[in-house]
């Protein structure tokens, strides 16, 4: 093999792993208004987690938000929804199957049972983890938007 074949396979396998990073990784919400509302009581998840429709009815439905009031003024629901509505379903998972999960939850979504399968549904209730919504539990860089396996740390 050649010095210049070698540094092609090199680069090629470079640009391979490099792409493997990146399908793991969801652009996160760069709108302050987002984390100062959403994230005050959970993750603020990528808006591309969820197609557009899901995202619609859960801005429609803050009053009764999983249990939760998290109703803000009309001009932050027009504000948040606008966003979400524009950055949805951009994860390369979701956009693959874009129908709306089961009760609008990310954590009800093909794509996530399938990431998900081999997780023993008992790590989901430890207290450390608390359910499957809570990403950052075991994904330590969920907030900037990666969730590698590699990245994986699951509370005992």
């Amino acid at each position: 093999m050649t010095k210049l074949t070698i540094r092609a396979a090199v680069a090629a396998l470079a640009l391979l792993l490099a792409g493997a990073a990146q399908a793991d990784r969801v652009a996160i919400s760069a709108l302050p208004a987002y984390h100062a509302e959403c994230a005050a009581c959970h993750m603020a998840y990528p808006p591309g987690m969820l197609p557009a429709a899901s995202w619609q009815r859960l801005m429609g439905n803050l009053p009764k938000h999983f249990g939760s009031d998290a109703s803000v003024d009309a001009a932050t629901l027009k504000q948040l929804s606008e966003h979400l509505a524009a950055n949805a379903g951009t994860f390369k998972k979701v956009a693959r199957d874009p129908s709306p999960p089961p009760e609008d939850r990310i954590s009800r979504a093909p794509w996530f049972v399938r990431e998900h399968d081999e997780v023993d549904p008992a790590v989901w209730k430890r207290k450390a983890v608390g359910s499957a919504s809570n990403c950052v539990a075991c994904h330590v860089n969920a907030a900037q938007g990666s969730f590698s396996e590699r990245e994986i740390r699951i509370p005992k």
